[in-house]
């Protein structure tokens, strides 16, 4: 059967090839050469995030992010030793939802680099050490000092998540994690967390590149075959999603010179109905001088330096931020009665086509310029196959901003950003 999403597909617009298959231990793989440049990207995404830690063990997800990098039975060497002599390009990442790792480096290097990602999947536990695990939780206690902790308004993100996520919900403590959850891990905590989450029926291996596919075929059953199976991780989903049912302000202070706001709404996860409209408002709200926030309150009224309005998407559900930082004098309530009027207005004068079809395009070019890296195509077709199983889901990725109308964008909008029921976030200096 044809989609019916195929039909908003155009001619013009760039395919990536690809096959998948998966191994015997559960591994899904997706191959997609190009040999445009004599270079290959590695890519392994595991399907663990802060959302799969249970209390009072916060930060594990980004802490083994760290110690994935300190060697494992058959190279316990630093990670980054081998590789970037060879001109490789490596590096990892962790969000709410899941874990990343890629290495990018010369055709003629991927046996290594597909050996490196076994070894480090199946066999990191017989190399991991106290001592490595002291210093990478003293490393990553000091990311969360450089990241949120010291910085002018670092804090934000962690007020948000805490305040508009009760107890418990999988998106209630950021991915850094608290201090003392991260100092108290124990050998016996990380070991435990690995042997639930690092397997390979729970990743995603994606090759990107310059390579023969049926060597690849087979150095992948080599060195990824013989790593075990284990048991299927259950993810913590909440009953139901998380809603305000008030207005909920909250005001912290910090080293600051000036006031600075976020109004924050629950909005559907990530390709969800209405997550594509809720993208295209963004754009009209904030994107360029003439977006309706940034005229209003930067331009005319001259009372923010900045603001900006996005929908953060996530896999169990999303976030809509809107911020904006207080020109001198002005205070985060005059931000936040201001941006209320705008969406007031956006009510009785509807994003027009005109708005629409400047953020769509603005969407396209951004879309497709990440894509144009052997890298930015390995982790779309990793995202796609973690988020949908079908690493092909482009054409149908595209199509929901493709079949967007203003009519959809707009009840987006009445929907989703009720004035009433939000978190305002206000940071602002501390009291002289």
């Amino acid at each position: 059967m044809i989609p019916f999403f195929a039909s908003i597909a155009l001619a013009g617009d760039p395919a990536i090839p690809f096959s998948r298959y998966e191994l015997a231990n559960g591994l899904k793989v997706t191959l997609s050469a190009d040999a445009s440049v004599p270079f290959v990207c590695v890519n392994v995404w595991y399907d663990v995030g802060s959302k799969d830690e249970v209390a009072g063990r916060s930060g594990f997800a980004h802490l083994f992010e760290h110690l994935m990098f300190n060697g494992s039975q058959h190279a316990d060497d630093d990670f980054f030793a081998p590789l970037q002599p060879l001109g490789a390009r490596l590096n990892g990442s962790t969000t709410l939802d899941r874990t990343n790792y890629y290495e990018c480096l010369p055709r003629e290097h991927l046996p290594l680099a597909l050996f490196l990602e076994a070894d480090r999947m199946g066999w990191l536990l017989p190399a991991l050490t106290p001592e490595k695990l002291q210093n990478q939780k003293d490393v990553v206690r000091n990311e969360r000092r450089q990241n949120y902790d010291n910085p002018p308004y670092g804090q934000a993100w962690l007020e948000i998540l805490q305040n508009a996520y009760p107890s418990g919900h999988p998106y209630h403590i950021a991915t850094i994690g608290k201090h003392e959850e991260i100092d108290a891990a124990t050998l016996a905590d990380v070991s435990a967390f690995f042997q639930k989450w690092y397997l390979p029926n729970n990743a995603s291996l994606v090759l990107s590149g310059d390579f023969d596919e049926p060597e690849a075929r087979e150095l992948i059953a080599r060195y990824f075959g013989a790593v075990p199976r284990g048991p299927e991780p259950e993810h913590l989903r909440p009953a139901a999603p998380a809603t305000f049912t008030e207005e909920r302000r909250v005001r912290a202070t910090d080293d600051v010179p000036f006031e600075k706001v976020w109004l924050v709404w629950h909005t559907p996860a990530l390709y969800a109905a209405a997550d594509a409209e809720l993208d295209l408002l963004s754009s009209a709200l904030s994107s360029g001088k003439d977006s309706r926030l940034y005229k209003a309150l930067v331009h005319e009224q001259q009372i923010a330096q900045d603001v900006s309005a996005q929908q953060s998407s996530s896999a169990l559900e999303s976030l809509y931020v809107i911020t904006a930082q207080a020109a001198a004098g002005h205070t985060g309530d005059e931000l936040v009665r201001a941006i209320d009027a705008v969406l007031a207005e956006a009510r009785t004068r509807p994003i027009t086509q005109a708005e629409l079809e400047l953020g769509r395009t603005a969407y396209e070019v951004q879309f497709f310029g990440s894509i144009t890296s052997i890298q930015g195509k390995a982790d779309l077709l990793n995202g796609y196959v973690t988020r949908t199983d079908d690493p092909g889901y482009l054409a149908r990725d595209l199509a929901r901003y493709r079949a967007a109308t203003v009519e959809g964008v707009n009840q987006a909008l009445s929907t989703w950003l009720p004035p009433d029921r939000r978190l305002v976030l206000t940071i602002g200096p501390e009291a002289k």
